[in-house]
C-alpha cells in the first residue's frame, strides 16, 4: 500500500481528490493508498451535523459541510490528516471494524510517545482520561463508504493550537475537552514523525488490502 504525503492543502481541493481516487479504486482503475496531509483551516460539518454546533466563525476561516459522518471539527496547522483510500471488500471488514483499525492505528502510535489512548463507548476517535472528568479528545474520526471503498478519516492534534476550538462544539460535544499530543508529553512533537509512524502502522493493519 503506497503512502502519500502533501502538506498545507486545500480543503476542497483534497476533498475533490479523494472522490477521484475513490471512484477510480471503485472501477478498478486505482490503488489503495494512505494519504497523510496538513491542510489550510477550515471546520468541516459531517452530513448529519448539527449547524448550531458552530458557535461563531473566525474571520478567514470557511466552514465546509462534507459528506463524511460525525459532525463539526477543525482541521489546520499542526494537526495530522490521515485519508485512507481502501477496499473494504478486499480487506473483508464491516465499517464499524474498519473505523476500530483507524482507531487502533492511533492508539498505538500515542503508546509510542507515552500517552494511553483508549476508545470511549458512544464516542467515535480516541480520548484520553477516560471516564475521568478531565476525557478529552485527542482524534476525530469521520469516513465515508462508496461500493465498499473508503475516504475521509482520521485527524490527530499533534502540536496545533486548540484556540479554533473555542469556536466550535467539537464533534458536537459540550461537555468534554480537547487536547494535542505536544500537550501531553510537555515537548513539541513533529508532524512529519508523527504522520511517518502512524501511516506505517496503519498500512500494517490495513495489510490484507491489494
Amino acid at each position: 500500500m503506497r503512502i502519500v504525503e502533501e502538506w498545507g492543502t486545500a480543503y476542497r481541493a483534497m476533498w475533490e481528490r479523494q472522490r477521484e481516487l475513490q471512484q477510480a479504486l471503485i472501477e478498478g482503475r486505482g490503488e489503495p493508498l494512505i494519504i497523510c496531509t496538513e491542510h489550510q483551516p477550515v471546520y468541516t460539518l459531517g452530513r448529519h451535523g448539527h449547524e448550531e454546533n458552530l458557535l461563531r466563525l473566525p474571520a478567514g476561516v470557511e466552514c465546509i459541510r462534507i459528506d463524511r459522518g460525525g459532525d463539526i471539527t477543525w482541521h489546520g496547522e499542526g494537526q495530522l490528516v490521515v485519508y485512507p483510500i481502501v477496499s473494504l471488500h478486499r480487506l473483508r471488514l464491516g465499517v464499524k471494524q474498519y473505523v476500530e483499525r483507524l482507531e487502533q492505528a492511533v492508539i498505538d502510535t500515542l503508546a509510542h510517545y507515552g500517552v494511553r489512548g483508549e476508545r470511549v463507548e458512544g464516542a467515535t476517535g480516541v480520548w484520553l482520561g477516560k471516564g475521568t472528568s478531565r476525557e478529552r479528545k485527542i482524534c476525530a474520526i469521520g469516513v465515508k463508504v462508496s461500493r465498499g471503498v473508503t475516504m475521509h478519516g482520521l485527524a490527530l492534534n499533534v502540536s496545533n493550537s486548540l484556540a479554533p476550538y473555542a469556536a466550535i462544539n467539537p464533534c458536537g460535544f459540550i461537555d468534554k475537552g480537547v487536547t494535542t499530543l505536544s500537550l501531553e508529553t510537555g515537548r513539541e512533537e513533529h508532524l512529519a514523525e508523527v504522520s511517518a509512524r502512524l501511516s506505517r502502522r496503519l498500512a500494517e493493519l490495513l495489510s490484507g488490502v491489494i
